[in-house]
């Protein structure tokens, strides 16, 4: 199980959804939250500080989900990092270009806080 010190980066490009991403972790007792609005900016963050889960939305401009993804995958101090991503995206081909990838876990919106709890205790089990 993630710590509850654990720190989070939510990326998406919708203040509102980083809004409701952030209140369902504080519901899960998460509060170490640092936010993104594309994946440039998460690029810009990855590289300055230790993070040990990112929520990583599909669609953004500049840098997509998937590229964010790719990005943190090919770099030898991110690769081990969780990575859920949380996208409106739901047809099969997308969510297996994001398993290709190397995403950890798959959110489709909407979703509660128990979902993200179901699915960050699949990446960081017991």
């Amino acid at each position: 199980m993630l710590s509850q010190k654990a720190q989070i980066l939510v990326v998406d490009d919708f203040a509102t959804m980083r809004n409701i991403i952030r209140k369902c972790l504080k519901i899960l007792g998460y509060i170490y939250v640092t936010e993104a609005e594309n994946g440039k900016e998460a690029l810009d963050i990855l590289a300055e500080k230790d993070f040990d889960l990112v929520f990583l939305d599909w669609t953004m401009p500049e840098v997509n989900g998937i590229e964010v993804l790719k990005a943190i995958r090919k770099d030898p101090y991110l690769r081990d990092m969780g990575v859920i991503m949380i996208t409106a995206e739901s047809r099969d081909e997308d969510i297996r270009t994001a398993v290709e990838a190397g995403v950890d876990n798959y959110i489709v919106k909407p979703f509660t806080a128990e979902v993200l709890k179901n699915k960050m205790n699949k990446v960081f089990p017991d």
